[in-house]
């Protein structure tokens, strides 16, 4: 009869480990991105975000601006010239064609105008993020 075997257990201690190259990796400038830096909020990637929202905030400030100053005029104009709250036009008066016609139709201009400036605005952001991912950057 043979005797069984018993498993042998392995040395107690650190394992060895057989070291073929001194070279660690690293991190390549190239493969370090701008989306890196925005997503992981460096220093540099603020810079870039705080730079789109300022574009955005004087975009909105603008809008706002042309807003108050033409629509919102139109009651300031009613109250010093006298001869526009009496006028009429085809026996409508004219304040209520000028905010029924004039004031809609503008508010949706300016606002289409906002989105279409605001998608370019993030568009530039996209293409100079994407433009600093490549090699060469």
């Amino acid at each position: 009869m043979t005797q069984p075997t018993q498993p042998t257990q392995p040395p107690e201690g650190p394992q060895r480990v057989r070291i073929t190259s001194s070279r660690r990796p690293t991190i390549r400038p190239s493969e370090h991105s701008l989306r890196d830096d925005i997503r992981n909020q460096t220093e540099l990637g603020e810079v870039y975000v705080g730079g789109l929202m300022r574009a955005q905030l004087r975009l909105a400030l603008r809008v706002i601006l042309v807003g108050v100053f033409s629509l919102g005029g139109l009651p300031l104009l009613f109250h010093l010239v006298p001869a526009t709250r009496r006028a009429s036009v085809f026996g409508v008066p004219f304040a209520w064609l000028v905010l029924g016609l004039v004031v809609y139709p503008t508010a949706v201009l300016m606002a289409r105008q906002y989105v279409r400036a605001s998608e370019r605005l993030e568009a530039e952001f996209t293409a100079v993020v994407t433009r600093g991912e490549g090699p060469g950057r």
